[in-house]
């Protein structure tokens, strides 16, 4: 078959164009996959770092992790730079949710947010009027005996009232820069048990922050957020370098398990507990240095 030059040209364009086409079509397949990728790694990475951590490591690094739940009493001798005079760790912690520039939370798993007037009502002590007390008071004001009450004046829990604390913490082995680290998630205040304002006799739970959100927006660059070096003023720190440097002194009360249980919860006899919290500590310091051994 013979065709003319003129059929011939214009079966080579037809055949060009609709190649072009094909490869168009197919550049824009691969430039949406490239871009699909891409968006789907950025999400990733953003999503799979620790929102809690100050350093954050990624998941893919990470090759051991334990929870650890550390109760912490601040009148203990090495824990006085925590809770030197007028620099209380807790007076910046109620400072800081009074003045709006960290948030309180009702427990450590930080989901629901107490607001500044409920964290208030937690801070005051309990109405210590008695039965015989309101008797009198209707007998005398009637019908307006509430009122009365209500404008008496309470006691609150000042700063110097909250020396225990619990500390949330990720112990984490980073196996790209062969470091352990102890990342500290949350710090919880609570009213002491042997509080002599405190009648319930128990431990009662004010508030829980991030230590994140403290650390960044509460300790840097706040002249009272100092940890006080009783040896040296000239080498007083920053108390966020003074938990970054590990200079408290805590006890093991719960380490990640499958009941979420205090070690209190699994040993029954409160000896047993505290050996356990020895042994836990021990165990967590083995590892450690078993990392490095082999």
């Amino acid at each position: 078959m013979i065709f003319c030059t003129g059929c011939v040209s214009f079966i080579k364009d037809s055949i060009m164009s609709v190649t072009f086409h094909k490869n168009c079509i197919a550049m824009k397949k691969t430039f949406v996959i490239l871009t699909t990728l891409c968006l789907s790694n950025m999400l990733f990475a953003q999503e799979s770092y620790n929102p809690l951590s100050v350093r954050p490591v990624h998941p893919s690094d990470i090759m051991y992790q334990k929870t650890v739940t550390r109760a912490m009493d601040l009148r203990e001798k090495q824990n006085e730079p925590l809770f030197s005079r007028n620099r209380e760790i807790t007076a910046l912690l109620m400072d800081g949710v009074i003045n709006g520039i960290i948030k309180a939370y009702e427990n450590d798993s930080l989901k629901t947010h107490v607001s500044v007037s409920d964290f208030l009502k937690k801070l005051t002590g309990p109405n210590t009027i008695s039965t015989e007390d309101t008797v009198d008071l209707f007998l005398e004001y009637g019908s307006d005996w509430k009122q009365i009450i209500a404008a008496m004046p309470v006691d609150q829990y000042a700063a110097r009232d909250l020396y225990q604390l619990e500390i949330k913490e990720c112990i984490l082995f980073d196996k790209q820069r062969s470091a352990l680290y102890y990342d500290i998630q949350t710090i919880t205040v609570f009213i002491p048990a042997d509080h002599p304002m405190n009648t319930r006799g128990i431990q009662i739970p004010v508030a829980s922050f991030s230590y994140k959100e403290v650390a960044e927006k509460l300790f840097q660059d706040n002249p009272k957020a100092i940890w006080y070096n009783t040896q040296n003023d000239r080498e007083n720190k920053n108390l966020a370098d003074a938990f970054d440097l590990r200079l408290f002194s805590s006890y093991i009360i719960k380490v990640s398990n499958p009941k979420d249980a205090y070690l209190t919860d699994i040993y029954s006899d409160q000896q047993k507990a505290i050996m356990a919290s020895s042994w836990a500590a021990s165990t967590l310091m083995e590892y450690e240095h078993n990392l490095w051994e082999f």
